[in-house]
């Protein structure tokens, strides 16, 4: 009975660790604040527009986004919406008949598919947002693929607003230079830094406030991990990468060793009298 109670605990701890969408991220108000106003000035002001948001993994770029469109759904509900992880595409010009698909085109190929798509985004109708997540898979040969994306929201009547991520700093400068030459045609660049140590001590603490306890010895409630672990994992990630998924999984798995080790304590030794 004691440890389906504090395994329940175990459990409910794993879970907020987990690195879903919270509902306030840590750290990242200025950046939701950017993201937020970008979409309000390009898709609901209807000015077509490039963003490109960069960072390292596991510092908030996707999920600030994510973030930012459930919180945008309502204001969104008349532009449409079309999220592609381009690392689940086969190759770079794989994203042309993804995104004709989500836009419901009939099936077309090689240069007609892209002027089929290039037609019906110059068309009257909806602004569209395209969310482009691992962006730096569609790099290629001559970089066609990324200038073709990019250049879009730059033709007449366009009403594309195109959002990329991905982890390189200098992707724009390196693959996208011709860009320049346009003078509205650059994206808007937003980085995310690596979090700090204390950034990651506020997340560990946030995540773990909902649901981070056991039952003391005394009848109260304990932290499973307590204050000291927790800044010690966050100055050990902030010196290495600023990354919260790793912070997180280093937490989990360390509530995944005490689990066990209680699980072995309680099935080897019967408590006396019910007590703890």
């Amino acid at each position: 009975q004691l440890f389906r109670q504090e395994g329940t605990c175990y459990q409910q701890v794993k879970q907020v660790l987990h690195a879903a969408v919270p509902d306030r991220l840590q750290g990242r108000e200025r950046e939701t604040g950017i993201l937020r106003q970008f979409l309000r000035e390009h898709v609901l002001g209807r000015r077509p527009g490039s963003l490109y948001v960069s960072g390292a993994p596991g510092t908030g770029k996707t999920a600030c986004l994510s973030r930012v469109l459930l919180d945008c759904k309502d204001e969104l509900a008349r532009s449409r919406t079309v999220v592609l992880n381009c690392m689940a595409l086969g190759s770079p010009h794989s994203v042309f008949p993804a995104l004709a698909q989500h836009l419901g085109l009939p099936v077309a190929t090689g240069r007609e598919r892209i002027r089929s798509l290039e037609k019906h985004l110059t068309a009257q109708g909806p602004m569209v947002l395209l969310v482009l997540d691992e962006l730096d898979q569609l790099e290629s040969k001559g970089q066609d693929v990324l200038y073709t994306l990019f250049e879009w929201p730059q033709l007449p009547s366009s009403r594309l607003v195109l959002v990329g991520l991905a982890n390189a700093l200098d992707l724009t400068d390196r693959s996208l230079a011709r860009l320049g030459a346009h003078q509205t045609g650059s994206p808007q660049l937003l980085h995310f830094p690596p979090y700090t140590k204390e950034q990651l001590t506020r997340i560990l603490q946030e995540r773990l406030g909902q649901g981070g306890t056991q039952r003391g010895q005394r009848g109260g409630r304990d932290p499973v991990l307590d204050s000291a672990a927790l800044q010690f994992c966050a100055r050990k990630v902030s010196a290495v990468s600023g990354d919260a998924r790793k912070a997180l999984d280093v937490c989990r798995r360390a509530v995944e060793v005490v689990e066990l080790e209680v699980r072995g304590q309680t099935l080897l030794k019967p408590l006396p009298g019910g007590e703890s």
